[in-house]
């Protein structure tokens, strides 16, 4: 019997809602909402039309609203917390991360997020007013204050007696960080360390001081790097003085990667990366109209550039037949090298130092690419027309658009991170333009040189 998918099985299980709720069971609904993890609810939701989210929301076990709320897109939690009252809001929030509950409160109007700290009470409220008094993006922003402390000067005893009195570790425990008097960080201690040791050896001697701690003002992307690279599964956030704050888990990093990647894939198309698949028609019109401006701007820009050569359509009408070929192969190898930029910049692999190693690679390949379709494409028009000449032109149309390609997919990502402008957004528009100038001006103005 083939598995099922765990795509397939969500996309049943969302049929299975559906159908319920369009026959307005709601009782059972309910009970199949029940048995559903919060991941699963959450794409339950968003997968919903906004007119169905409203009912799904009253259905699910109250219980379970902050670990939902925690897993929805900020477009879709925004709509579901516009219909919850501040108190309701502040229920849900004891059960929630600080880190999440951050981030969602960061989502609501100042006067709905002012009754809803209001609401908490005093301790909660201190832990929610640190987190947000750093940047969303930030280790400070991303941090949880869930987290157990060591004095270095207790034995093993004391401690693993203390977590027993405790009866529950924070999610995703596996050190515990070690502080002096003034919370200021020492080391940390493995869970394996502490469990595996004699009872009277003190906590000094467990300490492991390789582990490197992170700034809080630290950008989330180098967090995930620093993750990467180092294999953690959590790791403590420190201030400028080297206090304690709290700590970051494998979890938080790998929404933080969803996230990049998601911003990326959804930035190539101009949309924003927490648009929602079944937002309102007019909303999602005015989301996508600005972007679309911008690239018939650009358009505008190649179609001024072929009118200056109207006369030279009128004499030789074959220009006009092959006039989008040029264009169409240079944009294609643009934005492949944009592409490949964009990600070893995500990654870390491109920067200052090696910026001029990939510019002349990516322009070698430019040019060889155009040596290799400059022939091929030339040999086709030469033999399609029994004209030598044309096939020529278009050649070394072909062969300059190419390298140029080569040339602007290394140079503008870096120039717009120069200029604190996201490559992935404004770079497909832009080498777009590039290529089909670049292209135009190549081939209509060699013909006009050589063929009229």
């Amino acid at each position: 019997m083939p598995e099922i998918s765990e795509q397939d099985y969500s996309q049943k299980k969302l049929q299975q809602v559906n159908e319920a709720l369009g026959s307005g069971m709601f009782v059972y609904v309910r009970k199949l909402l029940q048995h559903m993890p919060a991941y699963d609810l959450a794409l339950i939701l968003e997968s919903s039309t906004t007119k169905s989210r409203p009912v799904l929301w009253q259905l699910i076990d109250p219980d379970f609203h902050g670990d939902v709320l925690e897993e929805l897109n900020e477009e879709v939690r925004k709509g579901i917390l516009k219909s919850m009252q501040p108190e309701k809001l502040a229920a849900v929030a004891e059960g929630m991360d600080v880190d999440d509950l951050a981030e969602v409160l960061r989502t609501l109007p100042d006067a709905v997020f002012k009754q809803v700290l209001n609401s908490m009470d005093s301790q909660d409220r201190s832990r929610v007013e640190a987190a947000l008094s750093y940047e969303e993006d930030t280790a400070g922003g991303i941090m949880n204050t869930d987290t157990i402390t060591l004095r270095p000067d207790v034995s093993v005893d004391v401690v693993l007696r203390y977590l027993r009195l405790k009866g529950e570790l924070p999610e995703s425990t596996d050190s515990f960080y070690v502080v002096n008097r003034d919370n200021r960080f020492i080391g940390a201690v493995s869970l394996a360390a502490l469990v595996t040791a004699k009872a009277n050896v003190i906590i000094k001697t467990l300490i492991n001081a390789e582990i490197e701690a992170v700034q809080a003002d630290m950008h989330e992307q180098d967090v995930a790097q620093l993750f990467e690279r180092h294999d953690w599964f959590s790791a403590p956030v420190i201030d400028e003085e080297g206090h304690l704050l709290g700590r970051i888990t494998i979890d938080d990093v790998v929404d933080i990667i969803r996230e990049n990647a998601e911003h990326s894939m959804m930035s190539m198309a101009g949309l924003d990366d927490e648009a929602d698949t079944f937002a309102p028609v007019i909303k999602s019109t005015k989301q996508r109209s600005l972007w679309l401006g911008v690239n018939l701007i650009t358009a505008l820009l190649a179609v001024a550039v072929t009118s200056m050569f109207e006369g030279v359509f009128q004499q030789l009408a074959i220009l006009a037949v092959l006039n989008s070929l040029v264009p169409s192969m240079g944009g294609v190898a643009g934005n492949q090298t944009l592409t490949l930029v964009i990600r070893g910049m995500a990654l870390g692999h491109v920067g200052g130092s090696n910026a001029r190693a990939l510019l002349n690679k990516e322009v070698a390949i430019g040019f060889l690419n155009g040596i290799i379709w400059a022939v091929l494409i030339a040999s086709v028009v030469a033999i399609w027309k029994q004209d030598l000449m044309l096939g020529g032109v278009i050649a070394f149309a072909m062969l300059m658009n190419m390298t140029a390609a080569g040339l602007a997919g290394v140079a503008i990502p870096l120039l717009l991170k120069r200029m604190n402008i996201d490559p992935a957004l404004a770079g497909s528009v832009i080498i777009t333009t590039v290529t089909d100038v670049v292209g135009i001006f190549a081939f209509l103005g060699t013909a006009t040189l050589f063929l009229v």
